[in-house]
């Protein structure tokens, strides 16, 4: 049996009481997985002016450049917008903003793939607070993966891993 045809099953207990044991693949072989599988990836976090148009200046920038926008989160207060973008291409990415001389940070942040069920963000979340990891931002890419900003990356790929978490495909 290869190692993507093995299971091993896995549980999480709820503040409720509530336990929910179900199988996961283990972990791809040595060879297997590729890029697919990967579980970290670049965050740009970038700082617009929060009047119309700029968010489609930025989003136009990567577009016409080729990049593709795998996720993104923003919010506004207070005359700024703050806006979380994952791109396919994250050094395409970060060229193609600083020629526009758009501003960004950059990190490397967590992606998980969770069975699209009620409570599973509450059990990784939960897992995650238990280990000490604190979460600063979360949203979700266009194939419904979350991505999770944290303060301790290593440790937060650790939990992940002894979860029942799927590879990104």
């Amino acid at each position: 049996m290869s190692g993507s045809d093995q299971r091993s099953t896995l549980q999480a207990s709820s503040e409720n009481g509530t336990t929910r044991s179900w199988a996961r693949p283990s972990r791809p072989a040595e060879g297997e997985g590729g890029t697919k599988g990967r579980t970290m990836t670049t965050e740009f976090t970038i700082v617009l002016e929060d009047r119309p148009g700029a968010l489609a200046q930025l989003c136009t920038v990567l577009g016409d450049g080729r990049v593709n926008i795998e996720a993104i989160q923003g919010t506004s207060r207070e005359g700024q917008a703050v806006v979380h973008v994952v791109a396919d291409d994250p050094d395409r990415a970060a060229r193609l903003l600083a020629a526009a001389d758009i501003s960004f940070r950059r990190r490397e942040v967590l992606v998980v793939r969770v069975l699209d069920e009620p409570g599973m963000l509450g059990d990784v979340t939960l897992v995650m607070s238990r280990a000490g990891i604190n979460i600063d931002s979360v949203y979700v890419t266009t194939r419904g993966h979350i991505v999770l900003g944290v303060d301790d990356l290593d440790g937060a790929i650790q939990v992940a891993g002894g979860m029942a978490v799927m590879p990104p495909e």
